[in-house]
Parts: C-alpha cells; sequence; structure tokens
C-alpha cells in the first residue's frame, strides 16, 4: 500500500494525513478548495506531541486523486454526503471508515462495492486552521474487517499507521473494541455535550459520575444482549481519561457549543437502537439522546 487518500481534513483527518505524508504518499480530499490550495501551497504542519510541517497533494474534486487507501475521516453526520462525493471513484481502493459509533460502514457499503475496512480512533487533537493541526492525546487506532478484508488486511493498515509515529492495533474482529468506544463515546460525550464539563474528574466521582457509571452499566448490558464481549471496561476507560491531567473537551461538546449537528445520531442513538433490538431498556441513554436531539433543535429551528 504506497498511495493513501484521506478524505476529511478535520482533526483527526489532519493527523492521519500529517503523519503518514512522512511515510508514504499522500492526498487530502477537502470540502473547499482554498483549503486544498492552502495545503498545496504551505503543506500541513503538526504540533504538540509531534512537531513537523508534511507535504500533501490536496483537491476538492474526487476525480483528480487516487490511492490504495482511503481514509473517510469526517464525522459521521458527514459521511453520507462524503460517501455520495466518491461514489464511482477510488476504484481499486481499499476503504476504511473511522466513525465515532455504529452504521458507518453501512453507509459507504451502499455507495460502491469498495473492500471496506472498519476503524475506531482514539486519538485527539485541536484543529487550528486549515494548514495546521495540534497532536494532543496520543492513544490508539482499532482496525478491523469488515466487508472483502481480511485480517491480514487490518494489520498492513495498522503497521503503516505505527510506522508514521501513530499509535495503531489491529483486530480479527473489531466488534469488541468498536463497542467498548460506543459505550464509552456515548457515555462521556453526551454528558459532556449537555452539561458545558470537559471530561474531568466530575466524569468519575460524585453525582455525576453515579450518572456515569450508570449510563455505562446499560452500555454493557445493551453489549451482552447483541453477544459482543468488551474489548476494554467503558468506566476503566473513563477514570484513566480523567486521571491524564487532560480536560478534553469531547468533539460533541464543541459541536453544541458551536450550534452544530451533532454525531449523536451514530452514538447514543445507535446504542440505543441496538439495545432495543435486543430487547434491553436503557432508559438513560434514551433519556440524554432525546435531551440532546431537543438541544439540537434550540438552535437549528
Amino acid at each position: 500500500m504506497t498511495r493513501v487518500c484521506v478524505a476529511g481534513a478535520g482533526t483527526i483527518g489532519s493527523l492521519f494525513a500529517g503523519h503518514l505524508a512522512r511515510v508514504t504518499d499522500v492526498s487530502v480530499l477537502t470540502r473547499r478548495d482554498e483549503h486544498a490550495h492552502a495545503l498545496n501551497e504551505l503543506g500541513l504542519r503538526v504540533s504538540g506531541r509531534a512537531e513537523f510541517t508534511a507535504s500533501v497533494a490536496a483537491s476538492s474534486d474526487p476525480a483528480g486523486l487516487d490511492a490504495d487507501l482511503l481514509i473517510l475521516a469526517c464525522k459521521g453526520n458527514e459521511l453520507e454526503p462524503l460517501a455520495q462525493r466518491i461514489e464511482g471513484q477510488f476504484e481499486g481502493a481499499t476503504v476504511m471508515t473511522v466513525q465515532n459509533g455504529l452504521g458507518a460502514e453501512e453507509i459507504v457499503g451502499a455507495h460502491g462495492d469498495w473492500p471496506l475496512l472498519s476503524a475506531v480512533t482514539f486519538m485527539s487533537g485541536t484543529r487550528h486552521g486549515d494548514t495546521h493541526v495540534e497532536y494532543v492525546l496520543d492513544t490508539a487506532t482499532w482496525i478491523g474487517p469488515y466487508r472483502d478484508t481480511t485480517p491480514d488486511d487490518a494489520r498492513v493498515v495498522a503497521d503503516l499507521i505505527v510506522s508514521s509515529g501513530l499509535k495503531a492495533e489491529a483486530f480479527d474482529d473489531l466488534r469488541p473494541a468498536q463497542w467498548s468506544k460506543l459505550i464509552f463515546n456515548a457515555t462521556v460525550n453526551t454528558v459532556a455535550a449537555l452539561t458545558g464539563l470537559p471530561h474531568d474528574f466530575h466524569f468519575a466521582e460524585g453525582l455525576l459520575g453515579d450518572l456515569v457509571r450508570g449510563l455505562v452499566d446499560e452500555g454493557k448490558a445493551a453489549a451482552r444482549a447483541a453477544g459482543v464481549e468488551l474489548q476494554e471496561d467503558p468506566w476503566e476507560m473513563n477514570v484513566l481519561a480523567t486521571q491524564r491531567g487532560h480536560a478534553h473537551r469531547p468533539s460533541m461538546l464543541e459541536d453544541v457549543e458551536a450550534h452544530r449537528r451533532t454525531e449523536i445520531d451514530l452514538i447514543t442513538g445507535a446504542l440505543v437502537r441496538e439495545a432495543s433490538r435486543a430487547g434491553v431498556e436503557v432508559p438513560l441513554h434514551t433519556a440524554l439522546y432525546r435531551l440532546l436531539k431537543a438541544k439540537e433543535a434550540s438552535y437549528s429551528e
């Protein structure tokens, strides 16, 4: 795999593109012409845990790009329009989704017969502009096979990502890891978005900690009913994250503060739907899902 295209140049996409450009040929598919122009002129600066500027070839037209591996790094609520844009393009490429929640692979798969890899990422950063991203949390990306791909394919991509300076791990079956992060995100992101709190010590102690534990327990019950044995305990993931000394601001909180649509439907909405399908009641997650949908309605109508 020698050519990589990253579609979506927000925080996660920029971290992938910048690091991978140090070890292979990387192109970037942007939404805006001016974004592509800036990347072509100035390159992509990565700061924080690494400090370098990478050269990438950027375009807002997918017809002008080609790749062996296409990483779809947009937010979940932007995936359907992106999948429509790339339909009929990137013949011969393997496509990897890295969205939060569940259902990204089905959305993409409906628009083309590419081989699909499924991934979830825990790394995070801050986007300071079209050509500058700060690398904050150096946590891993988990990758597994999905459609017409094998565990070996996932390992090849994980090895490429690791060679670039990022962390990655391949799994024969991604569902245990995917569900661990689903429960973590459905709990932490939604609570942060509704309370305005960054992910800090409040999430692991006191009254809010009790609520977070209750949400995690509901998620675990849904996973058990779905026949999934979790890769990691979401409660322990939560506690560990609050002890890192960096009060991370989840993307859903930033979306609410900016009056943007959130990823609630692919995250908490997906957990609620899967729980219902398995016959498990999740009243806390259901309540938070409805509250956040109402919050979105308060600034979108």
